[in-house]
């Protein structure tokens, strides 16, 4: 089964999914059954039940009162390719109040700066936000780049980690 919690942020409803403790999905909406209709065919077969995810809902309020490394310890599992784990890896190392250019976070995961598409790819898909913070991810042309749940979230996470642009 997987677990579905969704828990208040400043920056709107945030959604986690979990199996066995472990978020399979987490993002800014207050819908979870649009996030479970994202998980693979094999994730979706064990069906949906709201209850709580613990560890993350912790982490989150932890987060949210200023201890900003909160999120890095809880448990993330997504689909992807041997290329796109080591991209989410490397996102996964992106410190909060840092930023990266997609060419760095490339670069972090052993690719040339070149694969920035590669790493926007990475982001764009990530199931797991903001525990795999692509929010830290910004375009090296200037201004916030998109974020799947809106730009005004991808500014609020910034300017609460004190993220300089």
């Amino acid at each position: 089964m997987i677990i579905a919690q969704t828990v208040r942020t400043p920056a709107g409803p945030l959604a986690m999914l979990a199996r066995d403790d472990v978020l399979v999905a987490a993002g800014f909406t207050g819908d979870p059954e649009a996030m479970f209709a994202r998980l693979s065919p094999e994730l979706r077969k064990l069906g949906l039940a709201v209850g709580e995810v613990p560890g993350a809902a912790g982490a989150v309020k932890e987060y949210l009162d200023g201890r900003l490394d909160a999120l890095d310890g809880v448990a993330a599992v997504q689909p992807g390719t041997e290329r796109r784990q080591r991209l989410l890896t490397a996102l996964r190392g992106v410190r909060a109040g840092t930023t990266v250019s997609y060419a760095e976070l490339a670069q972090r995961a052993g690719m040339p700066r070149t694969a920035a598409r590669a790493a926007g790819g990475a982001c764009a898909q990530n199931l797991v936000a903001p525990f795999v913070p692509c929010h830290r991810v910004l375009p090296s042309t200037g201004g916030y780049g998109g974020y799947y749940y809106g730009t005004p979230v991808k500014e609020w996470l910034l300017a609460h980690e004190g993220a300089r642009l």
